[in-house]
């Protein structure tokens, strides 16, 4: 068996990224779980992103029997990383190459951090990064909810960001986040500047109350970087700015609106199940200890 392996950067080619999905479906099919989403190509075509694929191939059969891939999704040079190896081809090594390759690509992009990431019920992907020095940390859920036309019935209003609102919105991301200002001026640099991103700010007679990034994706408007000032919590504005997502989703011809939620965040669950969400995945992460 002849194996070779390249690095490639973001964006995938067409005939790239049909191996890669190829590769996922075949995956898919022996071990039951979808990993078109923890495998990137939601976003592998993007200019945007910083991150990259390494590629295993049979040379013997020309096809694709192994992928990894890392990205930098927020922009601070934090990579989350993920593998696939085909079913006929585990046991045989190629995760822990994909491994080494992987932090040698983080290391050359000269990474300040990385997290593992596996999809919920991966036996293989949990006893494969323990034993190479991984211990978990925590689970983000996947939350979806249609698209629809919503009516504005309550006193909050949503606009584009505007320089104006940007100490406000350092004091929420504080509360919300445990942000320092430094990493709050670094979010909303990248969610204003970055194609494909809109940073909404939420309004109340004035007041910011709140705000909310979209980012669309094919058919889907992703949430990110949500959160409502610590004096307008349980007052339903996490709602309102939900459901105005949902009408700007369908009025920009998007059919799906997801946005990821950390399990333990119980009180979060609670804002987005009000606003229609339900669980359609999970991500367990993972983080290096040597």
């Amino acid at each position: 068996m002849n194996l070779s392996a390249i690095t490639v950067s973001f964006p995938l080619d067409q005939e790239t990224y049909e191996e890669v999905q190829n590769l996922c479906k075949t995956a898919a099919v022996c071990d039951g779980i979808l990993l078109n989403q923890v495998m990137n190509l939601t976003i592998a075509k993007s200019y945007e992103i910083r991150g990259f694929y390494v590629l295993v191939y049979d040379d013997e059969k020309n096809i694709l029997v192994g992928a990894g891939t890392a990205v930098d999704l927020m922009g601070l040079n934090t990579y989350e990383w993920s593998m696939l190896v085909a079913p006929m081809y585990r046991q045989l090594g190629i995760g822990t190459a994909i491994l080494n390759v992987l932090k040698e690509g983080m290391a050359i992009r000269k990474s300040e951090g990385e997290l593992a990431l596996v999809v919920e019920g991966s036996k293989y992907g949990k006893e494969f990064l323990q034993q190479n020095g991984y211990l978990y940390s925590f689970s983000e859920a996947t939350l979806e909810a249609h698209a629809e036309v919503m009516e504005n019935k309550g006193a909050v209003t949503l606009r584009p960001f505007m320089q104006k609102d940007t100490e406000a919105l350092i004091s929420i991301f504080s509360d919300a986040f445990g942000d320092m200002r430094e990493e709050s001026l670094e979010l909303i640099e990248f969610n204003t500047t970055t194609e494909g991103l809109v940073m909404w700010t939420a309004e109340t007679d004035g007041e910011v109350v709140g705000t909310v990034t979209t980012r669309k994706e094919g058919e889907v408007q992703w949430i990110t970087a949500f959160a409502v000032s610590p004096n307008r919590q349980r007052q339903g504005v996490g709602t309102e700015i939900l459901n105005f997502v949902k009408d700007y989703a369908i009025r920009s011809g998007d059919k799906t609106v997801l946005l990821d939620v950390e399990i333990e965040n119980m009180g979060a669950l609670c804002v987005y199940e009000k606003a229609g969400f339900m669980k359609s995945s999970q991500l367990d992460y993972y983080i290096y200890i040597g």
